[in-house]
């Protein structure tokens, strides 16, 4: 056990976002691990009644594992510091800023971290005219896990503007952001606390079979090759890991997070744009930050014990 004692953890999972199912499989996973290290844990779904629940239960800590809104928006994290209850990664106002691109963008782009351009547009936009020049990506502000993303380019089989009646995921959001689309690799960098100060841990190249890194990719076994050290020059990794520890930091994030990258390798360090960071990075059997930490020595249940280990001490429990 890492930890000084057993203490009782509730685990956060579920919900009714567009990810719940990556949540129950992070949560899961999650608990489990805690249950091997010798803690008590408690296991919640979380429904309309969450705050009486986790009243009842009572716990020392939450292990947040909820994925997209409103666990990873700040609404949990408020809630959670009105009942004065310690929780994993991040608080109210770095999930605020982190999950809205936008934000995001305007919190790190002046303190160096390079991110693509673009603009935010609304969908029936979209009918009217290109919001960029072709080729270019759409994505919602306020989602993750590559939900509602879609590559526009050129040929792209849905007209020019975009005909109404085209399929597309871009129909079930509001607002949404268009970037130029980067050619390149795609990497991730995590990034952890610890007790001796925020730590990277390695950086992933992810080669997908077809397409691009999408929901699908993300979390369907066999649809993308992880490449642990990625295969590329040392500087390129080390501007990773280092914009990774910057963006965790200027973000005020907490616990762990994951940045991930675009790199265009035909234009050096130039080439390498940040495209956002996950303050709530998935916990799944295939997801990148428990991989990473294994291949730096640190095994599930460990890494699960730091994330908890991070939040009692914040909360001054330790």
């Amino acid at each position: 056990m890492l930890l000084d004692r057993a203490y009782h953890v509730l685990v956060l999972m579920g919900g009714w976002a567009n990810e719940r199912e990556v949540s129950l499989m992070s949560g899961n996973g999650v608990a489990d691990a805690l249950e091997s290290a010798g803690h008590r844990v408690t296991r919640l779904d979380m429904d309309r009644d969450v705050a009486a629940r986790i009243a009842e239960a009572a716990p020392d800590v939450v292990f947040n594992a909820l994925h997209g809104v409103p666990g990873e928006d700040g609404t949990v994290q408020g809630m959670l510091d009105l009942m004065g209850v310690p929780y994993t990664h991040s608080g109210l106002a770095t999930s605020v800023v982190a999950i809205d691109k936008e934000l995001t963008k305007q919190a790190l782009v002046p303190h160096g971290v390079p991110m693509p351009g673009g603009r935010i547009v609304t969908s029936e936009e979209l009918y009217e005219a290109d919001p960029i020049a072709r080729p270019y990506v759409l994505k919602p502000v306020n989602e993750g896990s590559s939900v509602g993303v879609a590559i526009v380019t050129a040929d792209s089989n849905v007209g020019n503007p975009i005909a109404r009646d085209a399929r597309g995921p871009w129909q079930q959001f509001d607002r949404l952001l268009a970037e130029p689309y980067i050619r390149g690799r795609e990497l991730t960098a995590a990034v952890i606390d610890t007790e001796e100060g925020v730590r990277a841990l390695g950086v992933t190249e992810l080669i997908i079979d077809t397409g691009f890194y999408d929901f699908e990719h993300k979390y369907t076994d066999g649809k993308t090759t992880h490449v642990f050290p990625a295969d590329i020059p040392d500087n390129i990794a080390a501007l990773c890991r280092r914009y990774a520890v910057r963006a965790h930091k200027v973000l005020g994030c907490h616990g762990t997070s994951r940045t991930d990258f675009r790199w265009d390798d035909e234009r050096g360090e130039d080439g390498l744009f940040v495209l956002e960071t996950n303050t709530q990075p998935g916990m799944t059997p295939l997801s990148l930050v428990p991989e990473q930490a294994r291949h730096c020595g640190i095994e599930y249940p460990e890494l699960c014990e730091m994330i908890v280990e991070d939040a009692l001490r914040r909360a001054g429990k330790l």
